[in-house]
């Protein structure tokens, strides 16, 4: 069964921890936001394919994020010469950045280095960058825009979001495989990420709307939202300044038209109906994502649903 996933994000890296339990991981393709993309130092660092690649790995770190374990001798020393250690980027996960970063500069796209990345780091399933074109996330703000980081780890995603854009899409062609991996895959699942800065990011990419609106296989979306709060992050201030419901059914909306199915926690359970008259299926079941247990749960209700 070959299944794709969009992603960004903690919440879609633990999904894929689940699936790639569950479901054969050569089959699974992982399609990941770039839109967080920056450059730390002369490094390029690639927050969200690191996460998903971590996880899968089992080296994610007590927060979702970076090398589990890691020290930050380097980030103290930086501190000592005067700099800000605003982004938290340890030891471990530096080395990752440093053999990136010279396979960019030697003239490697992007997702031939992610592949053999996550061939190092032994997985099996495929993770392709959305693109190989610089695509980062600009979120406009009261006081201005801000990049993505910016906005996300130095501010800590405290600042009013007024719009987001994403000024390298018209020029942004899908990274080799993309395209294919939507469009005829035998499931297409949206993680449970942040709509607006990893999925969003995704969409903009010429032709992967398209893709995902004429897939051949079943389209399943998961709320990041339950109970009226984000799992993780901002999806909820986002959605609230952006004048959107803050709730399982304001996603709905959003992905309307872009999938058939959609999953929702329980807790939302009075929110089904209004769900389905969208025209989605619904399907209700526990989505907090607590352990290696439910995580697997989840995959596996939501392949039920999709297939």
């Amino acid at each position: 069964m070959r299944i794709t996933v969009l992603a960004g994000g903690v919440g879609a890296a633990r999904f894929l921890n689940g699936l790639c339990r569950v479901a054969d991981p050569a089959g699974v393709s992982v399609v990941c936001n770039v839109g967080d993309d920056f450059a730390w130092h002369g490094l390029h660092v690639s927050p969200d394919i690191d996460t998903v690649i971590y996880t899968l790995a089992g080296l994610e770190g007590e927060q979702g994020w970076g090398h589990r374990g890691d020290s930050f001798a380097m980030l103290d020393e930086l501190e000592a010469l005067g700099e800000e250690p605003w982004f938290r980027i340890g030891d471990r996960d530096v080395a990752t950045h440093l053999w990136r970063s010279e396979r960019l500069r030697g003239g490697e796209p992007l997702s031939a280095v992610t592949a053999e990345l996550a061939r190092r780091r032994g997985l099996r399933c495929r993770v392709l960058p959305v693109t190989d074109d610089a695509h980062p996330t600009i979120v406009a703000t009261p006081d201005g825009e801000l990049s993505f980081q910016d906005y996300f780890v130095r501010g800590r995603a405290s600042a009013t979001v007024t719009g987001l854009r994403f000024p390298g899409a018209a020029d942004a062609r899908p990274a080799p495989g993309v395209i294919e991996a939507v469009a005829e895959a035998d499931a297409v699942i949206v993680a449970p990420s942040n709509p607006f800065v990893s999925i969003d990011p995704l969409l903009a990419v010429p032709g992967v709307r398209e893709a995902l609106e004429g897939a051949r296989g079943a389209r399943a979306a998961v709320s990041p939202i339950v109970g009226g709060e984000a799992v993780k992050g901002p999806a909820a201030a986002i959605m609230r300044s952006l004048g959107h419901e803050v709730s399982a059914l304001g996603v709905a909306r959003l992905y309307a038209g872009l999938i058939d199915v959609f999953v929702l926690d329980e807790v939302d359970a009075a929110l089904a109906d209004a769900v389905e008259a969208l025209g989605l299926r619904t399907v209700v079941c526990e989505t907090m994502m607590t352990s290696a247990e439910r995580r697997e749960a989840l995959a596996r209700r939501v392949l039920e649903a999709a297939t």
